[in-house]
């Protein structure tokens, strides 16, 4: 006889619903994870919005003006509690944005407005501004160094390769055919790969920002086609 597999009709009631709250729930959290990404790159061309300007910025960086010069023009300005720090942050990073300078000027407008978020702590995908060799990435012009990308990219994937993972062990219980179902397990870590490799080629090559976007909504998509496929099997499929 033919080895039998298990799928959502062998497993237990409370197994269902232990599947069912936890892919809800990482659902929830990549949509929260969206806004957040969101929140954190928009406004970086000094327009309110997420454009491809904003991807290219921080990857890449800007021949015009500096991460920081775009943030406190545009979407960080309303974040600082006297309107004239801005004009002093700016004349710092046109006048080359030198340490001594910074420590008498910067340091206290971003110990009182910015490092609340701009900290590992809190925020480990911001910018640094805690130290002044975190803020003077920023303030010169270029996008993310190495270092930061690094920083980030091995905590994206232990991070997300553990989530898709799991969402894969239940996703294994659909029935459907084998060949369509091993494609769908493997095209969300091959975006993810992607997207992070796309970070380090943008820094060189600005037009990659598209696939920046594009390998990030692909991974967003087949996670969120695993999950409501999965949910659906469990709660409502009928095979004749």
């Amino acid at each position: 006889m033919p080895k039998q597999y298990r799928r959502f009709r062998d497993i237990s009631t409370s197994e269902k619903i232990l599947n069912t709250v936890f892919l809800l729930t990482i659902g929830l959290g990549y949509l929260m994870a969206l806004v957040n990404l969101y929140y954190t790159h928009q406004g970086r061309d000094g327009k309110r919005g997420l454009s491809i300007d904003d991807i290219v910025i921080m990857y890449h960086g800007s021949t015009m003006q500096s991460r920081l010069g775009a943030a406190i023009n545009g979407i960080m300005e309303p974040n600082l509690r006297y309107k004239s720090d801005r004009e002093v942050i700016l004349k710092w990073i046109q006048d080359g944005a030198e340490q001594p300078a910074y420590e008498q000027q910067i340091v206290p407008i971003l110990n009182r407005d910015c490092i609340h978020c701009h900290n590992p702590a809190a925020n480990p995908g911001l910018p640094n501004l805690t130290h002044y060799e975190g803020v003077a990435d920023v303030a010169h012009k270029g996008g993310a160094s190495t270092p930061a990308l690094v920083r980030v990219s091995h905590i994206h994937l232990f991070g997300i390769a553990f989530i898709l993972f799991f969402i894969g062990k239940i996703f294994l219980l659909c029935d459907m055919n084998i060949y369509v179902k091993r494609v769908a397990l493997v095209i969300p870590f091959f975006a993810m790969l992607l997207d992070v490799v796309s970070w380090f080629v943008t820094k060189h090559i600005s037009e990659f920002a598209y696939v920046v976007v594009l390998s990030g909504a692909l991974m967003g998509l087949s996670m969120g086609v695993q999950i409501l496929m999965s949910v659906y099997q469990m709660w409502f499929y009928q095979k004749d």
